[in-house]
């Protein structure tokens, strides 16, 4: 963030002047051309990585390297708009139709076990057991069991999706693998989602559906979780399954769509 520039001459003005100027890296696309020459400002990330600036800092501190007052301190942090895209039918059917089948895994087992795309990549074969998925999360490192079947011993929907990609995989540790045997990586699922979401914008701008199109285009593979949780009517078990102890995490942060109430006269009775 700093550079080299000495730890003393840190100022809350070279915090602040981060945190307004921070954008996106270029990305290349398969042609070679460059995506977002420019970078897209990043006001969220910005935040990220100035509290990560603050804790190295106040370590700093406790270690010697410098007395000097945290240069973060003081500095207010970029507003964040809270994300409410929600991915209906429509609008995952049609990435799914043009997903190749390692995408369409990792759709389904984010979908069904409503983990973070970080978490759904690491599982492993050795992840399932005869009667579960077993998920460490990464960021809170909490513990799931995800039950395959229920207790009549009926196969879930997540038991089928597993049971489909075993049948179909190449032999490897990874449960999510490509055709070529490698193991799916953020990069590789992050490329095979764009090419899907662009195929399928694609497709609905040739049927005449614009609107269809532009609510595609705003799909992020990071709106399947939300999804999964808007969908789970039962706000407690959508927190035990996103991890989380408090139901108001869930309702505030997953939940995009709005919660159904009755009107205020139910229906009239037909004579």
């Amino acid at each position: 963030m700093c550079g080299r520039a000495p730890i003393d001459s840190i100022a809350p003005k070279h915090t602040a002047a981060y945190r307004d100027g921070r954008k996106t890296k270029r990305r290349l696309r398969k042609d070679g051309t460059v995506r977002d020459p420019a970078g897209k400002p990043a006001p969220a990330l910005a935040n990220r990585e100035l509290a990560l600036f603050s804790d190295t800092w106040n370590m700093a501190r406790e270690w010697g390297y410098t007395s000097k007052e945290n240069p973060c301190r003081g500095v207010s942090k970029n507003e964040e708009k809270q994300r409410d895209f929600y991915a209906d039918a429509e609008v995952w059917d049609a990435v799914n139709a043009q997903a190749v089948d390692e995408l369409k895994g990792a759709l389904d087992l984010a979908y069904l076990t409503a983990q973070r795309p970080g978490d759904v990549i690491k599982m492993t074969v050795q992840s399932v057991t005869a009667d579960a998925v077993l998920v460490r999360q990464g960021k809170t490192n909490k513990f799931l069991q995800i039950q395959l079947a229920t207790f009549g011993g009926d196969k879930t929907q997540l038991g089928v999706v597993v049971e489909r990609i075993k049948a179909k995989k190449v032999r490897g540790f990874s449960l999510l693998m490509t055709p070529s045997g490698q193991a799916l990586t953020k990069h590789t699922l992050r490329v095979r989602f764009e090419d899907a979401r662009a195929a399928a914008v694609e497709k609905a701008l040739k049927d005449g559906k614009k609107e269809l199109a532009a609510r595609i285009r705003l799909f992020q593979f990071g709106d399947v979780r939300p999804k999964a949780a808007s969908e789970i009517e039962d706000i407690k078990q959508a927190s035990k399954l996103l991890g989380h102890s408090e139901e108001e995490i869930a309702k505030k942060v997953y939940r995009r769509v709005g919660e159904k109430v009755n009107p205020t006269r139910e229906a009239i009775q037909s004579a």
